[in-house]
């Protein structure tokens, strides 16, 4: 196999965590040129540009200080640039920007290339509904693509704290290409063929966190958070059994399901500013620009989406719970209203509505299909 060219389009504090394993991994293997591109949106620290600033001293200064790049990682202004000879290009940018990127690469990367999205988030879609943001990818730029979701704060990634992670991948010549290119001693890696619904994890789980983050603020306690990720997680599965169908209910139980899930309803932003917002009167917007140092919230975003497609089907009362979220951050409902919404939540009720889970997503069985 030829060596595969690497770009990395995003240097946020997650896009600098993955760069830093992806660097030393194409250094070290075979498979991989050394040069790996990492796109770097232009800013100006303290009078000096961000890309020389990562060039010269192998840090990126403003979204993960304190942590050394490969030197084989070289940060890029254009990401034209950055991608036109890339085998392989890891998307990991706030998802609002990724039609824009999208439609300047556009004709100008190699008609060969793959993707992977590190990317968690739904966007609209033209006409109504909303989309997956791999198959907006796909779409706009004719590749082929993979995902990757996972319980990975990236400080902790970036401190090379053992951790696993999920790449959904169809293709299964290119599933073990880019476990090698991911995969370290202390980055755990499983490749399974659902892609859509690892994908649907990463995204969700940022709406549940929210309303974690709103049991934080109110003081209610850890039992009450565990029913927000137990009710949430239902509501997950259910999403992608009526939006995706045909996934795996074992696929929820891996790194991108229930324990992202977790990790993120106590230790990610999207709980961090929700707590905030309740416990300041701040709007989501502020704490956003006060709190997450030019990082982008996801939670309230996708809630917003979620909801907007929910709306469009009809279907808010069968998601009582992200439904509540969306409300609360929009200022239509009050924080505290959301103990209303998990008492009377339908999956108490033993609502015929909900049938039998495990019977419409598949077994309860490994969808490790490929290694």
């Amino acid at each position: 196999m030829e060596k595969k060219s690497v770009c990395i389009i995003g240097s946020g504090n997650w896009g600098s965590a993955i760069a830093k394993i992806v660097g030393a991994n194409a250094k070290k293997q075979n498979n991989f040129e050394d040069r790996v591109t990492m796109y770097v949106y232009e800013e100006l620290i303290n009078g000096k540009k961000l890309t020389e600033i990562i060039n010269e001293t192998h840090e990126n200064v403003k979204y993960l200080p304190g942590h050394q790049l490969p030197e084989n990682v070289v940060a890029v202004p254009d990401v034209m640039e950055a991608a036109k000879d890339a085998d392989i290009l890891i998307f990991v940018v706030p998802h609002q920007f990724i039609r824009r990127i999208c439609s300047t690469l556009y004709g100008k990367i190699k008609p060969t290339a793959i993707g992977l999205s590190l990317i968690k988030g739904f966007d609209k879609k033209e006409g109504g509904g909303i989309e997956l943001i791999s198959h907006i990818i796909s779409n706009e730029l004719h590749i082929p693509m993979s995902v990757l979701m996972g319980a990975n704060l990236a400080s902790e990634v970036a401190e090379e704290m053992f951790c696993e992670t999920t790449i959904g991948c169809k293709d299964k010549v290119m599933a073990p290409v880019l476990r090698d290119l991911i995969q370290t001693s202390y980055f755990r890696v499983v490749v399974v063929e659902d892609v859509d619904s690892v994908e649907c994890c990463g995204a969700l789980k940022n709406i549940v966190a929210c309303g974690a983050g709103f049991v934080d603020g109110l003081d209610l306690g850890d039992n009450t958070k565990a029913a927000v990720i137990r009710l949430g997680l239902m509501e997950m599965i259910k999403f992608v059994d009526a939006f995706y169908p045909g996934g795996k209910l074992s696929t929820f139980f891996e790194s991108c399901g229930v324990a992202d899930l977790i990790t993120t309803c106590y230790g990610g932003r999207n709980r961090k500013v929700s707590e905030a917002f309740v416990r300041t009167g701040k709007t989501i917007e502020e704490l956003e620009k006060e709190m997450l140092n030019g990082q982008k919230l996801q939670g309230p975003f996708t809630a917003e989406e979620v909801n907007y497609m929910l709306k469009l089907k009809n279907m808010e009362s069968r998601f009582p719970l992200f439904t509540a979220i969306h409300r609360i951050c929009i200022g239509q409902l009050k924080p505290a209203d959301l103990i209303d919404c998990i008492r009377n939540h339908p999956e108490h009720m033993n609502d015929d509505d909900d049938d039998d889970l495990s019977a419409k997503m598949g077994q309860l069985k490994s969808p490790r299909s490929h290694l």
